[in-house]
């Protein structure tokens, strides 16, 4: 899960607030937009979503997601996503934040993500110490996305575009 290359492409950034109430053992965390994604469809645009999973010992145990923007690369969502999660399990979870462009033929493309959480890595687990540090005040940051860990082989595995294959010699 820390092995999100973060270096090479640049695929957008997100902007999301997360706001934990522990009385309650709520933890809201709002999309508020994207810049600069990646393009990814031939239109030179995509039509971006996220998708929130709530983690742990990398087991997803929910997920949700934001509407679709449609045409877009800096999308604008300001929608919570809320997840219960008792105080005494806060330190055990994590959130993978997925930024996917929708596509109504074949599959669906992850155009990146990032994490946050006790076990994230730089911004990711700093976004979640300071959340923890402040219950019940949003906490927002800009993070950049990284490439998905199972982009090439999910590319390979679709199969939308083979390579040719040379011609077989007798």
């Amino acid at each position: 899960m820390k092995d999100v290359v973060m270096d090479s492409v640049d695929l957008g950034e997100i902007m999301f607030s997360l706001c934990y109430l522990p009385t309650a053992g709520r933890m809201t965390l709002t999309v508020i937009k994207c810049r600069n994604l990646k393009a990814m469809d031939i239109t030179g645009s995509s039509d971006p979503y996220v998708k929130v999973s709530l983690i742990c010992d990398g087991r997803r145990l929910k997920k949700r997601k934001t509407t679709t923007k449609r045409s877009t690369l800096n999308p604008v969502y300001n929608e919570a996503i809320i997840f219960d999660i008792p105080p005494e399990n806060v330190e055990q979870v994590s959130l993978s934040i997925t930024v996917m462009d929708y596509d109504r033929v074949g599959h669906n493309e992850v155009i990146g993500v990032c994490y946050t959480g006790p076990d994230a890595q730089g911004l990711g687990r700093d976004h979640w110490t300071e959340m923890l540090a402040y219950p019940r005040k949003p906490i927002t940051h800009w993070h950049s996305l990284g490439e998905w860990p199972g982009r090439a082989a999910s590319f390979e595995s679709q199969g939308s575009c083979p390579s040719p294959k040379p011609p077989s010699t007798p």
